[in-house]
């Protein structure tokens, strides 16, 4: 069927370069698309559902949808053309003169956004899932060397604190005055 889509979820959103990279899948696999450094906190701030001094734009549409009584059903990556993966936001808006449902060319970053933000799905079309590489296993190793570093973080956070208690245990760091 020309029209399947197979089910995804944001697996991880890591800086790349002056980018970041925004790994998608599944338990079958993972695939990266790369975007503006900008959407990297709007999605992950989203994902985490986390309170915002002010809207931003995705935060204005999602306003205005439900202004209109329309909602996110889902979205899609659809395709990739020279480099750049396409993508589609499904909307519903139903009233007293019934169910409307719309496709809308979008930017892949503002599909997830808004479906981050919204807590709806996201689908990838099977054509294009099978042709991506999967990338399961770099995620899996940033994942390790992340716990890894977290550990080793947290560790010497403990240590240096033991060391803050007197006030030669940090030379490069002035005594604290009373």
């Amino acid at each position: 069927m020309q029209n399947e889509v197979v089910p995804v979820e944001i697996r991880g959103i890591l800086p790349a370069g002056g980018a970041i990279a925004v790994f998608l899948g599944n338990d079958e696999k993972v695939f990266i698309i790369q975007m503006d450094a900008s959407m990297g906190p709007v999605i992950d701030a989203a994902l985490r559902g986390l309170p915002k001094d002010r809207p931003q734009t995705h935060d204005l549409m999602g306003l205005v949808f439900k202004g209109f009584g329309i909602s996110i059903e889902r979205v899609v990556i659809t395709s990739l053309r020279l480099s750049t993966y396409l993508a589609r936001i499904i909307l519903k808006q139903e009233n007293q003169l019934g169910t409307k449902i719309v496709e809308i060319d979008a930017r892949p970053s503002d599909c997830l956004a808004l479906a981050a933000a919204a807590r709806r799905p996201i689908y990838v079309a099977r054509a294009l899932f099978d042709e991506v590489e999967d990338m399961s296993k770099i995620l899996a190793e940033v994942q390790q060397l992340r716990a890894e570093h977290e550990a080793e973080s947290t560790g010497e956070d403990d240590d240096a604190s033991d060391d803050d208690d007197s006030e030669e245990g940090n030379p490069g760091k002035p005594p604290a005055s009373s």
